[in-house]
């Protein structure tokens, strides 16, 4: 009885053989907890683009009914953008966990078939050199193929000085001092090139950048440039680009027939923002086989009054695509001058059929009254009170 006691208590597992047991436990309920919420950042993921997907697909099929549609896409993509980045995250924590734990397999998530990288960029050819012998033998090698290995890189912006040098000659017989003209500015006396201050305005109004930040991003890379200086040069670009916006205007409003919209935009005020407006008038001629090119004329505007398409459309007598703002109905009108615009969104029976501005302005109305009608008789039947009568 005793020498069995011996051999259990010799055989039984010490401390040390406890303590590695506890470690691969305790590993592979890591493992296994992070891959579970990978998986469940992929589904999240899955989820938010079906979403998107639907999104857009109710939008192409029944149209851009609001701007709220638009926005809600906007948010919808940005929450699948950050859906993506912690899917992706999760899912290399899992593979660097499970890499570490032989015992447990690795997960990895369906990814969608890449496209290739865009073909009208310049490629830059690093091959990697290859032994001249073969490492096994030492006999001599011969070309049987390659495999090429593309990976998109960006070259960062750089900064630079151009110094333009203007030699002064003298002639020693008539003592006259000879030399080249000054180069052309932008800006007179101004220290910017045209690629700098296209970028500022790009940045500005292409992505809705303030001065103030690109300011500070400027800095971060060295080079001091004060709001007011950007301010500055913004101004002045927008003075030097007034003749080729008037051009532009001409040539959009000398075309018969227009496309006419209007958008918000959110306008920052003191203290809180404001809801402004964007009117855009495009010209596309290309599906009526016109040779004009297509170009779009913007316009802003603090509120939606009638008076600012009134006073872009002053000497357009064209055709005007449009939807039913009442705000377009003088410009249908038979008195105008130099002429009436013709409303083309609804065909030439828009003057007697039920489509027209004034009836679809009624029926608007109607269904607005019905809808309020609805909602006082639902509540009224909720509260138990009597609706009033129409």
């Amino acid at each position: 009885m005793t020498s069995v006691r011996q051999s259990l208590r010799d055989n039984a597992p010490g401390p040390p053989q406890e303590i590695d047991a506890l470690k691969a436990a305790l590993v592979t309920e890591r493992t296994a907890r992070q891959q579970a919420e990978a998986r469940a950042s992929g589904a999240e993921a899955m989820v938010a683009h079906l979403k998107l997907l639907i999104a857009k697909m109710r939008r192409d099929r029944f149209g851009p009914s609001s701007e709220r549609g638009r926005r809600l896409l906007d948010q919808l993509e940005l929450q699948l953008e950050e859906l993506e980045a912690s899917a992706t995250e999760d899912e290399a924590a899992a593979e660097i966990t499970s890499a570490d734990a032989t015992t447990v397999r690795g997960f990895s998530r369906k990814r969608p078939v890449r496209a290739p990288l865009p073909a009208h960029l310049p490629r830059e050819r690093v091959v990697i050199p290859a032994p001249n012998v073969c490492p096994c033998c030492g006999g001599r090698l011969a070309k049987l193929g390659e495999d090429i290995t593309e990976t998109l890189e960006v070259v960062p912006r750089q900064w630079k000085v151009i110094q333009t040098v203007r030699e002064k000659f003298t002639c020693r017989r008539c003592e006259r001092i000879t030399q080249p003209p000054a180069p052309f500015h932008v800006i007179a006396r101004g220290r910017a090139g045209p690629s700098l201050l296209a970028m500022i305005l790009y940045a500005k109004f292409g992505e809705h950048q303030p001065l103030n930040r690109q300011s500070e991003s400027y800095a971060r890379e060295g080079i001091d440039l004060d709001v007011s200086t950007l301010a500055d040069w913004v101004g002045a670009c927008t003075a030097s680009l007034a003749p080729l916006i008037e051009l532009i205007r001409r040539h959009v409003f000398g075309a018969e027939r227009l496309h006419g919209d209007d958008t918000t935009v959110p306008v920052l005020a003191k203290g809180k923002t404001i809801t402004g407006r964007v009117w855009v008038y495009v010209r596309d001629d290309r599906p009526f086989a016109g040779t004009g090119p297509p170009a779009a004329a913007f316009f802003y505007s603090r509120n939606r009054n009638g008076e600012h398409p009134a006073r872009h459309l002053a000497g357009y007598a064209g055709i005007l695509q449009a939807d039913a703002y009442a705000g377009f109905g003088k410009l249908y009108d038979a008195r105008r001058r130099p002429a009436p615009i013709t409303e083309a969104a609804f065909g030439a029976m828009a003057a007697t059929s039920s489509c027209s501005p004034t009836r679809r302005k009624r029926r608007w109305r109607s269904k607005r009254y019905a809808a309020s009608t609805r909602s006082s008789r639902s509540s009224a039947t909720a509260t138990g009170s009597r609706p009033p009568s129409a």
